[in-house]
């Protein structure tokens, strides 16, 4: 059984159109078709679990302040930037969506330790034959 999956809701995040960066030529220099996206995780509603994962990645696109900041000027198009900004929302949160599984410390099997404990004593043995000729 999975979970369902938690969804960003339009309100949730903050679409901004600006210039985007690089060569381009007269394209860049009048069309506004860079995006940055910023997404408050503090204000939204997702479960808390998943706020405090992802507010825990060390990821340079969080801030301080618990805000998502994403900036996507790949395409020539706003539009298609706009839904390259939500699909990578989408792809960070997807990424702590679900709760890492918990490690549960097992002990050595008894042969593992034997097999240890065997490697030692030749190890011991090898070393031990390196010494000065004794008659």
């Amino acid at each position: 059984m999975s979970l369902p999956r938690w969804t960003v809701p339009e309100g949730a995040v903050t679409i901004t159109a600006m210039r985007a960066q690089g060569a381009g030529g007269q394209n860049v220099n009048k069309v506004s078709s860079a995006v940055h996206l910023r997404f408050d995780v503090h204000a939204s509603s997702m479960p808390d679990d998943m706020k405090e994962r992802l507010l825990a990645l060390r990821d340079n696109r969080i801030t301080e302040d618990g805000v998502v900041v994403i900036k996507a000027q790949q395409h020539r198009s706003q539009d298609l930037n706009r839904m390259d900004a939500l699909e990578r929302l989408r792809a960070l949160i997807a990424s702590i969506e679900t709760p890492p599984r918990v490690r549960r410390p097992t002990r050595p099997t008894y042969g593992s330790g034997q097999r240890r404990l065997a490697g030692k004593t030749r190890r011991s043995e090898i070393k031990s034959l390196r010494g000065p000729v004794r008659d």
